[in-house]
């Protein structure tokens, strides 16, 4: 089999739940798993997040999912519904609901579900994505409070900036304004806000990339934000060439030796979820030893350097990212953030769950 495999830990799942918890002690974790848990695949993440408080999800077919698998944890909807025919699925699963415009109220409100539902009204506080307005706000609420349909209201929003240290002062005013007088319980903080907005604690809070071990603040590692990656992408050398000063290496000839240079060739690509754009000098770690990347990523193979790891070999153990290699630092050298190289391996990786 080719060499290439994606390793899923459940006690790094687990230990950073347990983070999340001690960022906001007084909070109950609604766990993101969303785009098959950010890459990780839906049911691993489930079993490694089994103490969360409950499952945010995108859609209901990843909700019904997990009810099939037999968690009986709240899970909620995060962009709502999609059409007035949904709320019978999520009338039979017993799912919790977003309502973030007035089509979604208004199939709400006419629905006639078997036992009213907790819903979560999403304001828009700056992001301008989703979210009632402030000035529509009050108005929609006011409706949901009087709808037998509905058992539990919980106010939400979703913040822009919240991985800058000021980031959410604005955000929070139209917050305040919005909810301060309202008897409701909320839900605000994401990820960065869990680690340096305390502000924006309150009820519920609904982590999604350090749940993965990576971070979702550009200044700050995981590792000092004590989390642990969740994935390994490992893979190994399949091929070995030694070059001399001048000569190149794969498409482009992007990469030119300046001196003798051995290079390892990784059964690795784009195709399997690899950056294609990630250039020279990408960090990447061969039998255990940090090195880097050589060259062009191609669809099926990259290459690196393994001029000084002299006991590497066709066999030795490549990893792509995991612990010796942030996927944040593969990221920033490619241009992007984590949470896309997460996302993006693709299904011909095999995955394997550890511990």
């Amino acid at each position: 089999m080719r060499p290439i495999v994606a390793y899923i830990s459940e006690k790094a799942f687990a230990h950073n739940l347990t983070q999340v918890r001690r960022y906001a002690p007084h909070s109950k974790v609604i766990s993101v798993v969303k785009a098959n848990a950010y890459g990780h695949g839906l049911l691993n993440a489930a079993r490694g997040l089994k103490e969360t408080d409950a499952f945010g999800v995108l859609n209901i077919s990843e909700a019904v999912t997990l009810r099939d698998a037999g968690y009986q944890h709240p899970i909620l909807l995060l962009e709502g519904i999609f059409s007035a025919k949904d709320m019978g699925l999520v009338d039979r699963y017993k799912l919790d609901t977003v309502i973030s415009h007035r089509a979604q109220l208004q199939w709400l409100l006419e629905s006639q579900p078997n036992i009213p539902l907790r819903v979560y009204l999403k304001l828009d506080s700056g992001m301008h994505r989703l979210g009632f307005q402030p000035a529509d706000y009050q108005a929609a609420l006011d409706q949901l409070a009087t709808s037998a349909n509905v058992s539990e209201i919980i106010l939400m929003t979703h913040f822009a900036n919240s991985d800058l240290v000021d980031g959410v002062t604005q955000a929070m005013l139209k917050v305040e304004q919005a909810m301060t007088a309202q008897p409701y319980k909320r839900s605000l903080a994401n990820s960065a806000a869990v680690i340096q907005q305390p502000q924006t604690h309150a009820d519920w809070v609904r982590p999604g990339i350090m749940l993965y071990g990576a971070t979702p603040i550009a200044e700050k590692s995981a590792v000092s934000l004590g989390l642990h990656p969740v994935m390994t992408l490992q893979s190994g050398l399949i091929g070995v060439q030694e070059i001399e000063a001048g000569e190149s290496v794969g498409y482009g000839s992007l990469f030119t030796a300046d001196k003798p240079t051995r290079v390892g060739i990784v059964a690795c690509g784009y195709a399997d979820g690899y950056p294609r754009h990630a250039p020279t000098g990408t960090p990447v770690a061969v039998n255990g030893v940090l090195t880097r990347t050589l060259g062009r990523v191609s669809m099926d193979m990259l290459a690196v350097d393994i001029t000084d790891i002299t006991e590497a070999k066709i066999g030795s153990a490549v990893e792509l990212w995991g612990n010796l290699v942030p996927v944040d630092a593969v990221a920033q050298s490619s241009g992007t953030i984590g949470y896309e190289l997460l996302c993006a391996v693709t299904a011909r990786v095999p995955m394997h769950v550890i511990d």
